[in-house]
């Protein structure tokens, strides 16, 4: 039975832009598990599945509905584990539950400031009015106001990615020789930038660009599937 795959998208069903549910995209990939995918706006969210979340991704699997992208992943690598690993083992896994909170502590917040009216515009009209509403709420301004402080916090986000950079000095992946669910998390963000701003976050000399180049370029492309924000 084919799995269920509910991924957030705006007014285009084609361009998907959650960073979680962008693992989820890329750990199904990875086991090679195929999924249908179903289409869900922020204000459909709560009727997933009788309401079993506030949050996408979701997947039914048979009689099986999975909350959470991490989850997700755990219970691919539980329930096929004849497929691709997603963790390599205990260690992998504490290693990826590392990087998930690094990731939504640090690289997150950063891309939330680059791409938030961006974000609002690839709604349609209803849920922008959702959107802009929670966001503002969030962060106590207008959007257009969290926004204005892109430009100075950028050369601090790049700064942070430093870890990353010396680590692709010696291994091509998070992962080592080949991605693990550890990249995923972190191709999540920056895929989420990519899909929803034209703001350049990096150079194309960086490593860690290149590492997303990589990246995107896994499982087929998927990943390119869906064109850059211009």
């Amino acid at each position: 039975m084919t799995i269920l795959f509910y991924d957030l998208v705006g007014h285009d069903a084609q361009r998907p832009f959650s960073p979680h549910c962008w693992k989820t995209k890329m750990a199904l990939a990875h086991k090679g598990l195929d999924a249908t995918k179903v289409p869900t706006r922020f204000l459909e969210v709560p009727e997933v599945e009788g309401g079993v979340s506030k949050t996408v991704p979701v997947i039914r699997d048979g009689d099986r509905v999975v909350v959470d992208s991490f989850a997700i992943a755990l219970y691919l690598d539980e329930a096929y584990p004849e497929r691709p690993t997603l963790f390599s083992g205990e260690g992998g896994k504490a290693t990826a539950r590392f990087i998930e909170r690094w990731s939504q502590l640090t690289i997150h917040p950063y891309i939330a400031t680059v791409a938030l009216t961006d974000l609002n515009a690839m709604q349609d009209e209803t849920n922008a009015a959702y959107f802009r509403e929670n966001r503002e709420q969030r962060y106590g301004k207008r959007l257009e106001e969290v926004v204005a402080s892109r430009d100075g916090g950028l050369a601090g986000f790049r700064a942070s990615l430093e870890p990353l950079r010396s680590m692709f000095s010696y291994q091509p992946f998070i992962g080592g020789v080949s991605p693990l669910f550890a990249d995923y998390i972190v191709f999540g963000a920056l895929q989420w930038a990519r899909v929803a701003s034209p703001y350049r976050l990096l150079d194309d000399s960086d490593s860690v660009s290149q590492w997303f180049e990589r990246c995107l370029d896994l499982h087929g492309g998927i990943g390119r599937q869906v064109a850059a924000a211009a």
